[in-house]
């Protein structure tokens, strides 16, 4: 009987626990700034900016948690080399969170590579540039071993590569199970509870986020169903290839750092770059997990460099 009764609690007693809806969400469009585009691209709204024009095409890949504005300091510079494109991944930003679909897994490491390449077909880009930060960086080199005809060159801002890609596969069925899925929305909020923490781990120096820069950063947690999106993506998240495949990857490839990164160890994006036959390195000081956003000078500087020394 005490057995039974123990089952009970552990199948029954999550389902009793409230999940009660967040207040005050808006939809993603209601957000947008005045250069927003949305764009339907492989059946979902996605939520795009772009500036420049002509050739090269560079295609801006953020991070977990974050959204296109990580791009925003760098994205002015760089469109005075050609078109910048910037979107946010399925599950952050504006860009569309289905809660239910048939056929592929929209939030899938499958769907993220052919979202990049569904980008690239609706604007008839035939090669692009990839520019990819954290969890970007990995999709951007996911994108090049399968499609090495549609990218000509990667330039990867502390990629997740050797402990990225999500919870292992002997979890995922139990992250899966209904129990857990009905708490997967109040187990998605803490990353609010954790922003200051997370925040704290990104930027060497966090004094020099402003308030506007805050609000930029709060704003994706204001769009409907972001939490129960996140708690999606977070189930279909799984662990890459990617370590066992680097030597596939021959393209010109700009690898930078912070040198104080605390989320992926500068050591590692290091040990990527001398494991990578065709990578330059570059360490940014003073700059955590985002150079981009930290130190966007410098980090454009690096940029510069490398496109000087590929283009002919």
């Amino acid at each position: 009987m005490v057995v039974v009764l123990g089952l009970a609690v552990v199948l029954a007693g999550p389902f009793l626990i409230p999940v009660s809806p967040l207040q005050g969400m808006l939809p993603a469009k209601a957000l947008g700034d005045e250069d927003s585009q949305f764009i339907l691209i492989n059946g979902l709204e996605i939520h795009v900016k772009m500036m420049g024009e002509g050739e090269p095409v560079f295609v801006l890949l953020h991070g977990f948690a974050a959204s296109l504005y990580s791009w925003q300091a760098v994205m002015e510079p760089l469109s005075q080399f050609g078109t910048v494109i910037a979107f946010d991944r399925p599950g952050f930003g504006l860009s569309e969170r289905p809660l239910a679909w048939q056929g592929q897994n929209p939030y899938s490491p499958e769907n993220q590579v052919a979202l990049v390449l569904g980008l690239l077909d609706h604007f008839g880009v035939q090669q692009a540039i990839l520019v990819g930060n954290s969890a970007g960086g990995t999709v951007s080199m996911q994108v090049a071993l399968e499609h090495p005809e549609r990218v000509s060159a990667l330039i990867l801002a502390d990629p997740a590569v050797y402990n990225g890609g999500g919870a292992p596969r002997w979890i995922q069925p139990l992250l899966a199970s209904p129990q857990v899925r009905h708490l997967g929305p109040l187990i998605a909020r803490q990353i609010l509870n954790r922003g200051p923490e997370l925040i704290q781990l990104a930027w060497h120096n966090p004094a020099l986020l402003s308030q506007d820069m805050l609000k930029d950063y709060q704003k994706p947690f204001e769009v409907e169903n972001w939490d129960k999106a996140l708690w999606e993506f977070t189930l279909a998240s799984r662990p890459t290839d990617l370590p066992e495949r680097l030597d596939e990857l021959t393209l010109p490839t700009l690898v930078i750092t912070g040198d104080d990164d605390r989320i992926v160890p500068t050591t590692d994006t290091i040990r990527l770059a001398n494991e990578l036959a065709n990578a330059s390195l570059v360490v940014i000081a003073d700059a955590g997990h985002l150079p981009q956003e930290e130190q966007p000078q410098l980090f454009m500087e690096a940029v510069r460099n490398f496109l000087n020394k590929i283009q002919p």
